[in-house]
C-alpha cells in the first residue's frame, strides 16, 4: 500500500490533533497531583480557600481537556474519512489500470471485500490512533513518570506490572495476526457465495435448489464464525489477564500503602499522596488496557493492510507503452496472428493457443467457428489487449499490439462479448456508452441495424426506459442486440463480435447480418459463433480445434477439404444437404 502519499497528504491534520491529544493527556495527567494537593494541604488543615482555589483550578483545566479533546474528535472524523475515500478511490483506480491476467488472481468477491470491510478496518484504525491510541500511551508513560515522581518506593510495584502486561500484548499480537488474517480470508468466501447465489438465482429457482443453496451457504457462514470465534477466543484471554495484572497491581499498592501509614513509614499527612498514585496506577490500567486494544485493531488492520496492499503492488499491465499511437496508425483494420501461442497464468500447463497464424485483411468479414473450448473467444481478447500473447505476435495495421497504448488501441476497436452486460440506466445511456458523443439519430441508427429498434419503441418510455442491474428486465436475445448497438454506435476500425448473436432467433440474425453488411462497409470484422449458419457467407472462415487454426478457407473450401468443418457441418445441418460433397 503506497504509504508514503497519504502521510505527505494527511501528516498536517495528524500533527494538529496530536498536539490536542496531548494537552488532553495533559490535563488528564494534572488532575491526581492536584487532588493530591487538595487532599494533604487544604482539607487536612481545613484551608478551605486552597481547596477553593484549587478546585477552579482543576475545573479550568478539564475544560480545557474537553475543548482539545472535541478539536481532536473534529480532526479525526475529517483525516480518518478523507484517507479512507481516498484510499478507496485509489485502490479503485488501480483495479481499472490491471490487465484480465493480474485481476485473474483474485477473486471478484475478495476484490470485493478489500474495496469495503479491509479499508473500513483500515481506517477505522487511523481514526482510532488519532483518538485514542496516541492518547493511551501518553497517559501511560506521563502516568508511570509521576507516579515515581510522587513516590519512587512504591513505584516498584510499576517493575513487576509493565513487563508482565508488555509480555502479554506481544503475545496477543503474535496470536492474534494469522487468526485475523484467516477471518478476512472466510468473509471473502461469505461474499462470493452471496455473489454467486445473486448472479445464478433465476437457475436456482428454475431447479429449486434452494435447499442446497441454503446448506452451502450455512457452511461458509459456519467457517465464517468459526474463524472468528477463534481469532476472538484467542484474544478474549489477553484483555482479562491485562486487567487482573493491573488490578493486583493496584491491591499491592494499598496494601504497601496501608501498612506504611500504619507503621508511621508514610506519614498520616500524605493520604492525598496515596490517592494520587492509586489514581496514576488507574490511569496507567486505561492506557495498558487501550494498548491492548490498540494492538488488537492494528492486528485486524495490518492484515487488512497486507490484503490492500497485494492489489497495489500488482504490476500495472496495461500502463501505456513508449509506442506508436494507435489512432495514428490503426487506419485500415489489418490483423495478423503470426504464430501466436497462449496460456492463462492459472494454468501456464495448458495452452489456450498453439501457433496460431492466419491473417484478416481490411475490410473482410471473418468467421471464426469451433467446439466449445476451442480457443476461439481466447484468441480474440488478443486484439485489444486484454490479454497478451504468451509467444509470437498480434499485429494490426503491422504493429505489434503490445507496442501500443491499450486505451487508444481499444479507442479503435468495438467488441460484443459472449455474455451480455448492461448497466443499470436508460437504454439510451447503455448505447452511448459506446461513444458518449453520440447523436439521438446515430444510437437510433444503431438500434436498428442491431434490430432492436422495434422492441425498444414497444416499451413504454422507448429509448428512456430504465434497465436494472445487468439488464435483468430484457430478454437474452434483447440484450444481445442492445450490446450489438453499442458495439455499432462506436464507428471502430475493427468489430469483434463474440458469438453474440446465440440467443437470437435465426430470422432475426439474419436480419441483422444483412443490415451489418452496409453499416459495417469497410470495417475489419471478425465474428465467433457456434451456429454454422452464422459464418457461412462470410468473406473467411477459421476453424479452432484444441487451440489451433486447423482450417482457413470459404465455406465451399472447406466443406471439400477440412474434415473438423465437416462434422461441425453434418452435426448441425446434415449430410443430406451436401450429398454431393465427397470425402477426399
Amino acid at each position: 500500500m503506497p504509504s508514503g502519499k497519504y502521510i505527505r497528504k494527511y501528516w498536517k491534520g495528524f500533527l494538529l490533533a496530536f498536539v490536542f491529544l496531548m494537552l488532553e493527556a495533559a490535563a488528564d495527567l494534572m488532575m491526581p497531583t492536584l487532588l493530591a494537593r487538595i487532599i494533604d494541604r487544604g482539607i487536612a488543615s481545613g484551608d478551605m480557600h486552597y481547596v477553593l482555589r484549587i478546585g477552579g483550578f482543576m475545573l479550568l483545566i478539564t475544560a480545557g481537556g474537553a475543548v482539545a479533546a472535541s478539536l481532536r474528535n473534529v480532526l479525526a472524523v475529517h483525516v480518518s474519512q478523507k484517507f479512507g475515500t481516498e484510499l478507496r478511490s485509489d485502490l479503485f483506480r488501480k483495479i481499472q489500470t490491471l490487465g484480465f491476467a493480474q485481476l485473474d488472481r483474485f477473486e471478484r468477491a475478495s476484490l470485493i471485500t478489500r474495496m469495503t470491510n479491509d479499508i473500513t478496518l483500515v481506517q477505522h484504525f487511523v481514526s482510532g490512533m488519532m483518538r485514542i491510541f496516541v492518547k493511551a500511551p501518553l497517559l501511560g508513560i506521563g502516568a508511570l513518570i509521576l507516579a515515581v515522581r510522587l513516590n519512587p518506593e512504591l513505584s516498584a510495584v510499576f517493575a513487576v506490572v509493565v513487563p508482565i502486561v508488555a509480555v502479554l500484548v506481544a503475545f496477543s499480537m503474535k496470536v492474534g495476526f494469522a487468526r485475523f488474517l484467516k477471518v478476512q480470508q472466510s468473509l471473502d468466501r461469505v461474499n462470493a457465495s452471496v455473489r454467486e447465489y445473486l448472479s445464478g438465482v433465476r437457475v436456482v429457482k428454475a431447479f429449486n435448489r434452494f435447499d442446497y443453496e441454503r446448506e452451502k451457504f450455512a457452511r461458509t457462514n459456519e467457517e465464517q464464525r468459526a474463524a472468528s470465534t477463534h481469532a476472538m477466543r484467542a484474544m478474549a484471554v489477553f484483555n482479562p489477564a491485562i486487567m487482573l495484572t493491573v488490578n493486583l497491581g493496584v491491591v499491592a499498592i494499598l496494601w504497601i500503602g496501608g501498612v506504611w501509614i500504619e507503621t508511621g513509614v508514610m506519614a498520616g499527612n500524605r493520604v492525598g499522596e496515596l490517592v494520587a498514585f492509586i489514581n496514576y496506577m488507574t490511569q496507567i490500567l486505561f492506557a495498558l488496557m487501550m494498548v491492548s486494544m490498540v494492538f488488537a485493531m492494528f492486528v485486524r488492520a495490518r492484515a487488512s493492510a497486507i490484503r490492500i496492499g497485494e492489489v497495489f503492488r500488482q504490476e500495472e499491465a496495461e500502463a501505456p507503452p513508449a509506442g506508436p499511437d494507435a489512432a495514428a496508425v490503426v487506419t485500415k483494420g489489418r490483423i495478423d496472428f503470426e504464430n501466436v501461442s497462449f496460456a492463462y497464468a492459472n494454468a501456464p500447463g495448458a495452452p489456450a493457443l498453439r501457433n496460431v497464424t492466419f491473417s484478416c485483411l481490411p475490410g473482410e468479414t471473418v468467421g471464426i467457428i469451433g467446439s466449445t473450448g476451442s480457443g476461439k473467444s481466447s484468441l480474440v481478447h488478443l486484439v485489444p489487449r486484454f490479454y497478451d500473447a504468451s509467444g509470437g505476435r498480434v499485429l494490426v495495421d503491422g504493429i505489434d499490439v503490445r507496442s501500443m497504448d491499450p486505451a487508444r488501441l481499444r479507442d479503435m476497436i468495438a467488441i460484443v462479448p459472449q455474455k451480455s452486460v448492461l448497466f443499470t440506466g436508460t437504454i439510451r445511456e447503455n448505447i452511448r456508452w459506446g461513444d458518449e458523443t453520440a447523436s439521438d439519430e446515430e444510437v437510433e441508427r444503431a438500434a436498428r441495424t442491431a434490430e432492436a429498434h422495434e422492441f425498444i419503441e414497444r416499451l413504454p418510455e422507448g429509448y428512456e426506459s430504465r434497465l436494472g442491474q445487468r439488464g435483468v428486465n430484457l430478454s437474452g436475445g434483447q440484450k444481445q442486440r442492445l450490446a450489438i448497438a453499442r458495439a455499432l454506435v462506436r464507428r471502430p476500425r475493427i468489430l469483434i463480435l463474440d458469438d453474440s448473436t446465440s440467443a437470437v432467433d435465426t430470422a432475426t440474425e439474419s436480419r441483422i447480418k444483412a443490415a451489418l453488411r452496409t453499416y459495417v462497409k469497410g470495417l475489419t470484422c471478425l465474428v465467433i459463433a457456434q451456429r454454422i449458419t452464422s459464418v457461412m457467407d462470410l468473406d473467411k472462415i477459421v476453424v479452432m480445434d484444441l487451440g489451433e487454426v486447423v482450417g482457413v478457407g470459404t465455406h465451399e473450401e472447406l466443406m471439400r477439404e477440412n474434415r473438423v468443418y465437416r462434422e461441425i457441418y453434418a452435426s448441425q445441418i446434415g449430410k443430406e444437404l451436401q450429398p454431393h460433397v465427397g470425402n477426399p
